[in-house]
């Protein structure tokens, strides 16, 4: 449904992987276009696989009709969700075309998968589902995004660095993975929601990588470095640069290094009147998820609130900058008692910077700190990990019984409805 770059890149490419692919548009010169076996827009390799999967016929392209559901297995949705005055997306169109594929629907002994490829905030395929498709016990709803940029998008298609589907049941969403068996991928069979949220996530990681670049390469320019080589060379690291290194939601960052190059960094370029929006926002995005994760501890039920790890991150006794000591700081301003453990942290061998930091942020520190996990963990009415712990550790906590809120790794809380569109 849907013969823009997306609707007619896949239904060639699915074509040519041996899939019986019918193409709807409203716009007939695309759908006449097709069936004279060219493309009706430029894409590179795009109009030979139109020409061969036509011709074998494979693939056609037609208009909506009750034929045409009866004989589907899979719907693939493909129509357009702009963007609105105020951001929004427009789901207008998806939304018509799912009004029209349940108005077609005849009774059938076979499930069909309704799979949107368009780009969808999470809670869009569930609402679906529940309203249009309400009635129709023999549908489920899939998301598949679809990753294909303008120009590679047969290559992109047929040569996927990510294959991503979820379904209202499992048997939906491994149904649209099979169509991709053939290609040299193995496909991510996720939640629903997770579907519909890998997209927007993929491209906003985009849009930050290029205004990163942009941003380093302004301000190197500024300063007579090579703006490709600083770019080239950092992208040598494939350990910690180019990797998954630090992608994984949890705690805010601190230390010695990260918040102070940052200050350095867009200071320097204020002097040279650079602008680094994206930079500058970084320690304020820092300092908000700080704020969200103090939120949340002040959740918890008791008055006695226990820290696992004081240092900024484990495996270290690096107090500076850590952000566990400026959440110390908001729960003795708001009367919790608070104790804290760390393994690595002895405060009588803390010396320098290190011991400054803390005696100026934390000036009784030394009436906070327990001696083992089991002091800290039969003194209190709840827990907040705040550093990694071992597995023994963990283990520990856990069967302790007290309520424990994690802050290395984010939680699944529950969602929230779907806003009608």
């Amino acid at each position: 449904m849907g013969l823009g770059y997306v609707g007619c890149v896949s239904s060639a490419c699915l074509a040519s992987l041996g899939h019986k692919v019918l193409g709807v548009d409203r716009d007939q010169y695309k759908v006449s276009t097709i069936n004279q076996q060219r493309s009706p827009f430029y894409e590179p390799g795009l109009e030979e696989l139109i020409q061969q999967n036509v011709a074998a016929g494979r693939l056609r392209a037609g208009s909506l009709d009750a034929q045409a559901i009866a004989d589907a297995d899979v719907v693939l949705l493909c129509v357009g969700t702009p963007s609105q005055a105020n951001g929004n997306i427009d789901l207008s169109q998806l939304r018509r075309v799912c009004a029209e594929i349940a108005e077609l629907m005849q009774p059938r002994d076979r499930p069909l998968v309704v799979t949107v490829r368009s780009t969808v905030f999470p809670g869009t395929c569930e609402s679906l589902q529940e309203t249009i498709f309400a009635s129709h016990a023999n549908v489920a709803v899939a998301s598949n995004p679809e990753f294909l940029r303008e120009g590679t998008a047969v290559k992109d298609f047929l040569e996927p660095s990510l294959l991503v589907v979820g379904g209202t049941t499992e048997a939906a969403a491994q149904l649209v993975a099979g169509l991709y068996d053939s290609l040299p991928i193995e496909g991510a069979v996720v939640s629903l929601r997770t579907a519909e949220m890998i997209k927007y996530a993929c491209n906003a990681f985009h849009a930050v990588k290029i205004g990163f670049a942009n941003e380093i390469g302004s301000l190197a320019s500024e300063l007579g470095v090579d703006p490709m080589q600083v770019m080239e060379t950092m992208c040598r690291d494939v350990k910690l640069n180019i990797s998954p290194a630090y992608m994984k939601p949890g705690f805010a960052f601190g230390g010695s290094c990260l918040p102070k190059d940052l200050r350095a960094l867009t200071f320097r370029a204020s002097r040279l009147d650079v602008k680094l929006p994206m930079l500058e926002s970084v320690l304020p995005a820092n300092d908000e998820h700080l704020r969200r994760s103090i939120r949340d501890i002040f959740a918890l039920p008791g008055k006695r609130i226990g820290i696992f790890g004081l240092a900024f991150k484990e495996d270290t006794d690096d107090l500076r900058e850590s952000p566990v000591i400026t959440i110390v700081e908001h729960l003795l301003g708001k009367g919790r008692e608070t104790r804290i453990f760390d393994p690595h942290i002895r405060l009588d061998e803390i010396y320098g910077s290190n011991l400054s930091f803390v005696v100026s942020a934390l000036p009784h520190i030394g009436r906070l700190m327990e001696r083992s996990l089991s002091d800290l963990l039969a003194g209190v009415n709840a827990i907040v990990i705040a550093q990694k712990p071992t597995a023994e550790t963990a283990a520990a906590i856990r069967n302790s019984g007290l309520p424990v809120l994690d802050l290395t790794k984010l939680s699944l809380k529950p969602a929230r409805p779907q806003a009608a569109n």
